[in-house]
């Protein structure tokens, strides 16, 4: 009798911690690098239920100052993305071998706009691929709407700064982003939702710029309905 506690003990050993028997999740990885810009690198880390991180890098600082209004900074915050484009980049990775393989188009007369590297990594895989201009025009268009989303999120970071110690700049600033998202460059405005808030309620704020920002704050709302 004396036994049975032993061996109920060790049959508790033979069992696995389901912690240690579960596969982290799928996720990918889009890095960005461009020394001539700014931020000069980034990275967006993408989980397959829609969150994610931001982590981008300031270049180095123009040689005329007076030009940056807005300093350049590092940038790290916690994101999401669109169920369209979250679902399109997982499908996309899982039918091209997790980006393994080359997906650079290889013209070098073509314009250098930056490196590219996307990564997957997962239970039922991994892989990477780095490019310039992809060479698959699907890969292309999802490597576009990421760098719409980053650009989305540093003008947010100007926004910010903007409102604290340069109202008036801010028309010109929300201005811009407005022709952009119109254009499909600037994407994931739900992401910088609290800095248009801020922006729209503040009486100090020209009424201009508070019209531009209800109208920004409109269509992230929209871009959530349709997540």
């Amino acid at each position: 009798m004396k036994l049975l506690p032993l061996i109920a003990l060790g049959a508790l050993c033979l069992i696995p911690p389901a912690a240690s028997a579960q596969n982290p999740p799928a996720q990918i990885t889009y890095t960005f690098e461009n020394q001539r810009l700014q931020p000069s690198s980034y990275t967006l880390v993408l989980h397959e239920d829609g969150s994610g991180r931001f982590d981008s890098l300031p270049g180095p600082a123009s040689v005329d100052a007076s030009d940056e209004q807005v300093a350049p900074a590092r940038l790290d915050r916690d994101i999401h993305i669109s169920d369209s484009l979250r679902t399109e980049l997982f499908q996309y990775a899982r039918a091209h071998h997790f980006f393994a393989g080359k997906c650079d188009r290889g013209q070098k007369k073509l314009a250098f706009t930056g490196k590219r590297t996307l990564t997957y990594a997962g239970p039922d895989g991994h892989g990477t691929c780095d490019f310039d201009w992809a060479s698959d025009a699907t890969l292309q268009r999802l490597s576009d709407q990421l760098v719409s989303v980053a650009y989305t999120l540093e003008i947010g970071r100007r926004l910010d700064v903007e409102l604290k110690h340069n109202r008036l700049s801010l028309d010109a600033e929300l201005e811009n982003l407005q022709s952009t998202a119109k254009d499909q460059r600037a994407a994931g405005l739900d992401n910088i939702a609290p800095v248009l808030e801020a922006i729209a309620g503040d009486d100090a704020v020209m009424q201009r710029a508070r019209y531009r920002a209800r109208t920004l704050l409109n269509a992230a709302a929209g871009e959530t309905a349709h997540r």
